[in-house]
């Protein structure tokens, strides 16, 4: 089990976590391309989780989405939001699924 370190404020826990080494403090790292479900999202506030997500992406690290439906809607608030901050790239095209890859271009 992960030890817990417990600081006495955020700022400490900050410089600790960025200063020492450049990785959060979760104790969890994804080796693997993270994939996004979208449909499991509650439709309310889908689109919201999904620009947190692609938002939160370093630069040059990537994710995929993946859709019941061809998501051109969230594609094009992404690229009036961000221009050409994020490439995209399909990777399955339906009929089932819709598979995304996106890409911090920064």
């Amino acid at each position: 089990m992960a030890s817990i370190e417990i600081h006495s404020s955020r700022s400490v826990a900050h410089d600790q976590t960025i200063g020492g080494g450049g990785s959060c403090a979760c104790g969890g790292h994804d080796e693997e391309l993270p994939e996004l479900d979208v449909q499991t999202i509650p439709h309310a506030v889908r689109h919201a989780a999904i620009f947190g997500a692609i938002e939160s992406l370093r630069p040059g690290a990537a994710m995929v989405i993946s859709a019941t439906h061809d998501p051109v809607p969230l594609l094009t608030q992404l690229s009036a939001k961000h221009g050409a901050a994020f490439h995209t790239r399909y990777l399955d095209e339906g009929p089932e699924r819709w598979r995304i890859l996106i890409r911090n271009a920064a």
